[in-house]
């Protein structure tokens, strides 16, 4: 075996890992968050609220 398979092994090994993470993560996320909260533009609507624009016409 050469090196380019243990590379090869190697990186399927990571991406395995990965893979198994974001799975975990997303199942976790599933069972802490409400849907609505993590479907919800609160930041926005905070944001829209901060910024106060003047639009006036320019002569």
């Amino acid at each position: 075996m050469d090196w380019w398979n243990v590379l090869e092994y190697g990186a399927w090994a990571v991406s395995v890992f990965l893979l198994g993470w974001m799975l975990l993560d997303a199942i976790q996320v599933n069972r802490d968050y409400d849907e609505d909260l993590l479907t919800s533009s609160r930041e926005g609507e905070l944001e829209g609220i901060s910024e106060k624009h003047d639009i006036s016409e320019v002569s």
